[in-house]
């Protein structure tokens, strides 16, 4: 055999940067300890205490991205909000179940590793574990050559939540005559981004620092607005809800459908609410049918919460109490577990 010793940086793969970029992120991780936490960074596995004072607590897990998202954040330069969209995209997920938020991991992987943006990306996710009081208890960080052309990334995260067996909420709760709830999204939040970098590029034939139409904002704000989190509006208003739906990717009939018993249907008066200017500027610059901007966008509306009528203007001020509007929007009626939207 012959030819110029190899090492690890000749594949692609900078040992330096890479524990450059941890000396970073442990700091950050310092800022997001809790009561719950076992052990220091830098461990094989993230240690967490059982929840205590919990009668029979049942842990709520789930795993997610951001889309891409992550393309708008690489494009500007603009790290720092899509970690954060990631933990509240998470947090809001086990929500709907009850479930509050105990800790969070997460998972970025390079083509070649850039602690400064590495760094700010978990800036982002560490912010969101403060603001809904979890625990960034690890993670990891990838430099992968070859799967990932510089500068992308991808980024993935995981959280686990703990809620009462007797309160976790869902279908089962749901009445005839409860009503809907909405709470007001941020704009796009984390879905529907590959149509929407379409119409702002192809269409509306906009760059980042160009105005939004309709918006007192730039393209890049607009687009990197942060996914609103829901814990601190509805957890002190947990036990009245009977159900919840996140609105995400598949909108308001892709999601509301699925906390529904098959007896009833979810009545949606769109009337209620003004769709927002992000929403309607993209509809009309890409000739999108109304229909597909419902099954695409949240269209202004974030979290859908089931509840009995009685219980709607205390859900509603505690929403606004956390800087949150919210409104009827609908109601729940016999039917065939299907969500009309009039």
């Amino acid at each position: 055999m012959s030819g110029d010793s190899l090492r690890y940086r000749s594949a692609g793969v900078d040992l330096h940067a890479s524990s450059e970029a941890k000396s970073r992120i442990a700091r950050l991780v310092a800022t997001t300890l809790t009561a719950g936490t076992i052990g220091k960074f830098g461990g094989f596995g993230g240690m967490f205490r059982a929840p205590s004072g919990m009668r029979s607590p049942v842990l709520v897990a789930s795993a997610d991205g951001v889309g891409t998202k992550i393309k708008v954040a690489i494009e500007t330069g603009r790290n720092e909000t899509v970690g954060h969209d990631l933990v509240n995209h998470c947090s809001n997920d086990i929500l709907v179940q009850g479930a509050h938020p105990l800790f969070f991991l997460d998972y970025v992987a390079f083509g070649a590793l850039d602690p400064a943006v590495a760094e700010s990306i978990v800036a982002g996710v560490a912010a969101g574990c403060r603001e809904n009081e979890c625990a960034l208890l690890g993670g990891e960080t990838a430099e992968m050559p070859g799967l990932y052309n510089p500068p992308d990334y991808d980024l993935a995260g995981f959280i686990v939540g703990a809620v009462e067996e007797d309160s976790i909420l869902g279908e089962a709760r749901v009445r005839e005559g409860d009503v809907l709830v909405a709470l007001e999204s941020s704009g796009l939040h984390t879905n529907g981004y590959s149509l929407a970098r379409k119409i702002v590029k192809e269409r509306m034939r906009l760059s980042y620092s160009d105005p939004f139409p309709g918006m007192d904002a730039s393209v890049g704000d607009v687009l990197l607005t942060i996914h609103r989190s829901y814990v601190s509006a509805l957890r002190p208003v947990l036990e009245l809800v009977h159900a919840m739906a996140h609105i995400t990717g598949g909108g308001l009939p892709g999601n509301l459908g699925r906390v529904l018993p098959s007896s009833l249907d979810a009545v949606v008066d769109s009337a209620t609410w003004e769709i927002p200017p992000v929403f309607a500027a993209l509809e009309l610059a890409g000739s999108v049918p109304r229909e597909e901007m419902f099954r695409v966008f949240n269209m202004g509306v974030g979290m859908v919460v089931i509840a009995a009528r009685a219980d709607a203007d205390v859900i509603i001020g505690s929403a606004r109490v956390a800087g949150v509007v919210g409104w009827i929007m609908g109601e729940v009626l016999p039917g065939t577990g299907q969500v009309v939207i009039a």
